[in-house]
């Protein structure tokens, strides 16, 4: 990541709304939001595979894993206003293979920390997971409250949006995503 570009870019941003980047608070924002990019971007600079350790389960464990609540954290792309909310992921082992629980949030976290739409974001996360873990099916559903929504615009302060992406069994099989799809509406 380039930060001395992102320091002069966010200098001359500051010039052009009208601010004085020599002004005693402003000083070191270029420099903070160089940081922050780096941050908040990591993900570009990431690969999640990194993330993902299968393990071999001898009792093949072929029911529902869910796991719920995990914090996300990303930047649409078309105003780089974050989005913030939460991202639900239900899968169903095959011939043993398991992954960690703690590995979804890095997995998460890798896809939200890059410029980001959440359909992308959560069709993203389900591939990555259903083509490298093999599973019976994968749902991803990821539901946020975009601030380009609520700070200009329409200023829609509360309201959230749901995405939802499913593969293999949680797909093609009625029961199998009527099942996951209620639990994962369950949390309300």
């Amino acid at each position: 990541m380039d930060q001395e570009r992102i320091r002069a870019a966010v200098t001359e941003l500051l010039l052009a709304v009208g601010e004085n980047p020599e002004r005693e608070g402003l000083l070191e924002t270029p420099d903070r939001v160089a940081k922050m990019y780096a941050e908040i971007f990591s993900g570009l600079e990431e690969d999640p595979m990194d993330h993902l350790k299968i393990f071999h389960e001898p009792q093949q464990h072929g029911e529902l894993v869910l796991v719920r609540d995990i914090p996300l954290y990303s930047v649409c792309e078309h105003h780089l206003i974050p989005f913030i909310g939460k991202v639900h992921v239900a899968y169903i082992p095959k011939d043993g293979r398991i992954i960690g629980l703690s590995k979804f949030a890095r997995i998460v976290k890798t896809f939200a920390s890059r410029p980001q739409v959440q359909e992308r974001l959560t069709a993203q996360i389900a591939d990555f997971l259903y083509d490298n873990m093999k599973p019976y099916g994968v749902a991803v559903v990821a539901e946020a409250e975009h601030l380009c929504m609520t700070m200009r615009g329409i200023r829609a302060a509360g309201a959230t949006t749901q995405t939802s992406a499913l593969r293999g069994a949680m797909r093609t099989e009625a029961k199998t995503r009527s099942e996951v799809m209620l639990l994962l509406g369950g949390h309300r």
